[in-house]
């Protein structure tokens, strides 16, 4: 990623300059300027932290174009894999926990993320994709007060369904609810991603 200094609009610098100045001035360059003979992790901690502020702002030269790019990108989609990678390991743990009872204890733990955590976090990254929307804290928060609300719903409508409320409708249905979540989620990211290299 090339980072460009938060200012540099104020400037009147035309847009030729700008792509030029970002071809020669890195994220590299810049910890290099901050270190000056200090550690290296103070540098790169003062440049995290003027991202933070804006007063330096990061630039990927080769954002991903479309939706398929944008999954395939792991520095844009980790968290989507994570999810995914979680909701697998939940229902693997569920269904070998009888026949293995050495992972009780996981099964519980991922369980416990997967009804308590997971469907409300999808929701969040749907409705606010943008991650200066929310602050961290704010997520998680928000994403655990939704799923509180969510899941007992989803059982809500399970009930009036011949399936009922058994294991099951219940893994099936909120499988199918963070994975449709999900990937709504993940469309709205990589449009704000274009959105946003369209604008520079």
């Amino acid at each position: 990623m090339y980072p460009s200094r938060g200012n540099r609009r104020d400037r009147g610098i035309s847009r030729k300059d700008r792509d030029k100045d970002l071809d020669t001035y890195t994220l590299e360059k810049i910890v290099r300027e901050k270190m000056s003979g200090r550690d290296l992790y103070k540098a790169i901690r003062e440049v995290y932290e003027d991202t933070r502020k804006g007063s330096i702002e990061l630039v990927d030269p080769a954002p991903p174009s479309n939706f398929i790019k944008y999954l395939l990108r792991i520095d844009y989609s980790l968290w989507l894999w994570c999810v995914y990678a979680i909701l697998a390991l939940t229902i693997i743990t569920i269904y070998i926990g009888n026949i293995y009872p050495i992972t009780s204890p996981l099964r519980y733990v991922l369980g416990s993320i997967f009804t308590l955590y997971i469907p409300g976090y999808v929701l969040v990254e749907a409705l606010y994709p943008y991650e200066k929307d929310l602050k961290p804290l704010e997520r998680v928060a928000l994403s655990i007060g939704l799923s509180l609300a969510i899941v007992p719903l989803i059982g809500l409508i399970l009930n009036y369904t011949p399936y009922g409320i058994r294991l099951n409708p219940i893994i099936a249905s909120l499988s199918i609810y963070t994975i449709a979540l999900s990937l709504i989620a993940a469309y709205r990211k990589q449009r704000i991603i274009t959105i946003i290299n369209k604008s520079r």
